[in-house]
């Protein structure tokens, strides 16, 4: 027992002394550990301390960018309320300015209608006091003194009929050919053919309706940038995969068509990459205007002509008006001139000259004041055009005199080419609407029994009935309807009125 005791003593000793040896053997290293990850940790904290400040640094810039852009937007936006303002202010005063105008211009039309009235009320008691004075003169009444006077009038008229009809051939006989070629010319504005609109529509397709918020750019920067410098107006709505390109220039607008096209397919839409291809397509335009003015000057057989009139002549390429080419339309006049004049023993240089030239204004009635037949003469004469083709151009809308017969064909070519139902783009509508207004005009009249309206609106046949309306009055009847035409309606070249009295007399044999 004593053993076991001492064995167990001797056990616990020899423990506790282990105990002691590796404690002091241990100790040192997990001190050195400790101290290690004492370290370690603060290294961490160090690194993670730099770390937040350098975001915070980059959050600070990138606020700051923030705020300096929203400044710039801001005031962009001002800038833009204030253009906007001052365009509003201008629109009001022209509108007040107007509103002056028309306020005048009631004004002294009240006071011609009051002169007007007076002098209408003066005549009534003239004409009372010459009828009183013509029956106490006379011993008549009122119906026979109306009876005597209209048989008086009547032979009056006849035989002022007959001196007027003297008088217009012998007129007739000493201008006989000249008048012919003008009646001939004339006649051959009835003549129709076939012709195809064409329409220029500045559409510019998308890939992707993604391409529209890339053409904006942020902020709207690209779509302003390209704006600028094309002088033009992006219209991006709600069209799918398109955008509209609009500009009162048609040069302007091809250009911009052009460049815009050329960005989508490229791809890199910025402001410096839209500046240059903005400028390519410029010098592209403008090649192929002198390209196509050298084209239609060839196509009409016209030479001669001044580099810079066959620059403004391409320019009508671009042109259009209701649907028909501007450029095609002077050529098409050109030729048909050509062929009038050969028929009529004109001056055929100078006639498809003209007919060429007629329209060439239009190319610049949008940067100038003025019409675009007298723009069109002016800039010839400029360049030492012959001076019957720069009547023939200043005169095709009768804004001044026609000097030449030249001058008449051109005005007839233009309208044969452009001024009748089909060769431009004229509404169904308002063509059935003038011709029906014609027959209205017509069938108003008493006596009349029907009118029908021919060649496409240039001439109108009128039946009368013959128990109303004898020989006499059917001249007087297309007198005063050919009148009262010429005064409501708005219509090319001219209308023929004819006035169709007649009588039939039916028997039956049995």
């Amino acid at each position: 027992m004593e053993i076991w005791i001492a064995l167990l003593a001797g056990l616990l000793i020899g423990a506790i002394v282990a105990a002691l040896v590796t404690r002091s053997v241990m100790r040192p290293r997990v001190e050195a550990l400790v101290a290690a990850a004492e370290a370690e940790a603060a290294e961490k904290r160090a690194s993670v301390e730099r770390e937040t400040e350098n975001l915070l640094r980059v959050a600070r810039e990138e606020a700051q960018d923030i705020r300096l852009e929203a400044e710039k937007a801001i005031e962009r936006r001002y800038q833009d309320l204030a253009r906007a303002e001052e365009r509003v202010d201008r629109r009001s005063a022209n509108q007040d300015a107007q509103a002056a105008k028309l306020e005048q211009r009631e004004q002294a039309l009240n006071k011609r209608q009051s002169r007007l009235d007076k002098r209408g009320n003066e005549l009534d008691d003239l004409e009372a006091e010459h009828r009183r004075k013509l029956e106490e003169t006379a011993a008549m009444s009122t119906e026979e003194a109306r009876k005597v006077l209209l048989e008086q009038v009547e032979k009056e008229a006849q035989q002022d009929l007959a001196r007027v009809i003297r008088e217009v051939e012998s007129r007739a006989k000493e201008t006989g050919e000249e008048q012919a070629r003008k009646i001939i010319a004339l006649a051959i504005q009835r003549l129709a053919t076939e012709q195809v609109a064409e329409m220029v529509v500045s559409v510019v397709p998308l890939p992707s309706d993604e391409m529209k918020g890339r053409i904006i750019g942020r902020s709207g920067r690209n779509i302003r940038a390209f704006e600028q410098a094309a002088g033009v107006d992006i219209i991006v709505d709600d069209t799918p995969e398109a955008v509209t390109v609009s500009s009162f220039d048609p040069v302007r607008r091809e250009v911009a068509r052009r460049a815009l096209a050329k960005l989508i397919v490229d791809g890199r839409i910025h402001p410096a990459r839209i500046e240059k291809l903005i400028s390519d397509a410029q010098a592209e335009v403008e090649k192929d205007i002198k390209t196509a003015g050298e084209q239609g000057a060839y196509e009409a057989n016209v030479h001669g002509l001044h580099p810079e009139i066959l620059k403004m002549l391409g320019r009508l390429k671009y042109r259009t008006s209701y649907g028909q080419n501007q450029l095609q339309h002077s050529v098409e006049a050109s030729h048909i001139a050509a062929m009038l004049a050969a028929e009529l023993g004109a001056n055929v240089e100078q006639a498809k000259m003209g007919a060429l030239l007629h329209d060439l204004g239009k190319a610049m009635d949008h940067d100038q004041e003025g019409t675009h037949a007298m723009l069109g003469a002016e800039f010839a004469r400029r360049f030492k055009v012959p001076a019957p083709v720069v009547n023939a151009i200043a005169s095709h809308h009768h804004e001044v005199e026609q000097e030449t017969l030249e001058a008449i064909i051109v005005e007839s070519a233009d309208a044969i080419s452009g001024a009748r139902p089909g060769a431009r783009r004229e509404n169904l509508e308002n063509y059935i609407k003038r011709v029906r207004t014609l027959e209205e005009i017509a069938t108003s009249f008493p006596g009349v029994e029907s009118a029908y309206a021919l060649q496409a609106g240039r001439e109108i046949r009128i039946l009368v009935r013959p128990n109303q309306i004898d020989d006499l009055a059917a001249v007087r009847l297309s007198k005063e309807i050919s009148k009262n035409i010429e005064d409501s309606m708005q219509y090319p070249g001219q209308i023929q009125v004819t006035v169709i009295r007649e009588t039939r007399a039916v028997g039956f044999a049995k």
